[in-house]
């Protein structure tokens, strides 16, 4: 599909005590569960890293820093418009790692059909805005957003077209946040078993 995808990996994860997407789920990084989900979907993947951390070049994705300090997760989105080589942007965060096979595939049907500015995935009535898919050209109004001074991504939605995606599974898009829940996943019988 034409879709550049941006794996979210910018943010401090002080509650992970290190980079979030390094940090190991049965033995493999939670950044390797993510792009092992999304890669078929798209031959460009970026990857929004704001540390040093060399371990991420192993991963073979192109790193992008958000181009503002202290904005949260729509930096990293800003950074991927002004760097994606195509007209839809994907994004998802470094620690989902069991994020549905068809979810791509979803939001892009739903945002072609619907004529929409972006689609989102909703679980249990629930959006889940930084699994999204936008049109690119929504980035003069992520810009302005920004210079206002906003930041929430759940904001930032309420000013566009959206379109929201269903999903049952409420376990695809669990995300561990912290070092309790990544103890708690690592001690589940299965990685698909939480």
């Amino acid at each position: 599909m034409p879709i550049t995808i941006v794996v979210l990996a910018g943010g401090a994860a002080t509650r992970m005590g290190g980079d979030k997407g390094l940090q190991l789920l049965h033995g493999r990084a939670l950044i390797d569960w993510v792009l092992d989900n999304v890669r078929p979907h798209s031959a460009e993947i970026l990857l929004n890293v704001n540390s040093d951390n060399k371990n991420y070049l192993r991963v073979g994705c192109r790193i992008i820093r958000d181009m503002q300090n202290n904005v949260g997760p729509l930096a990293g989105l800003q950074a991927a418009f002004y760097n994606s080589r195509h007209e839809w942007i994907a994004s998802v965060p470094c620690d989902t790692p069991f994020l549905p096979d068809d979810l791509l595939p979803r939001l892009f049907a739903a945002l072609q059909n619907n004529s929409a500015e972006v689609a989102v995935a909703v679980e249990g009535g629930q959006r889940h805005p930084t699994i999204a898919l936008y049109q690119k050209n929504v980035l003069p109004k992520l810009n302005i957003f920004l210079a206002s001074g906003q930041r929430k991504v759940g904001d930032w939605l309420n000013t566009l077209h959206v379109t929201e995606v269903i999903f049952d599974d409420a376990q695809a898009f669990l995300n561990l946040n912290s070092t309790q829940d990544l103890l708690h996943a690592n001690q589940a019988p299965s990685p698909l078993i939480i």
